[in-house]
């Protein structure tokens, strides 16, 4: 006797655009990236990590980018590399303590009651 299920195939189901429709795209690093910018700072401390560009700035794709477009690019980055500058600067342990002082420093207000299904 014949299975049922003899004649189904056993592939994964294909759309008619699966192959347009669904690329897979290479996730980015954010430790390489933040290496990277670490690095730049340590070897040359005057350029503040800021690429100087002899050329228009263009994205990934060739477009030209306006004005506003490089400053909001240039602020971002020197935002990120502040953030990374702040975090560098205090341990795991030294970060951990602070927020138990921050914790200790709230009102019972902001405790969290207790609950029993009991009582």
């Amino acid at each position: 006797m014949d299975s049922e299920y003899q004649h189904v195939s056993k592939g994964k189901l294909k759309l008619k655009n699966d192959s347009d429709a669904k690329k897979k795209h290479k996730k980015k690093d954010k430790r390489k990236e933040k290496e990277k910018v670490i690095r730049a700072m340590l070897e040359d401390p005057g350029t503040g990590g800021e690429r100087q560009q002899q050329t228009p700035a263009t994205t990934s794709t060739g477009r030209v980018l306006t004005k506003a477009e490089e400053s909001f690019k240039k602020m971002q980055e020197k935002m990120q590399h502040k953030r990374i500058v702040e975090k560098a600067q205090m341990t795991h342990k030294q970060r951990v303590e602070q927020f138990n002082q921050h914790l200790d420093s709230l009102t019972e207000h902001f405790d969290i009651p207790k609950v029993s299904w009991t009582k």
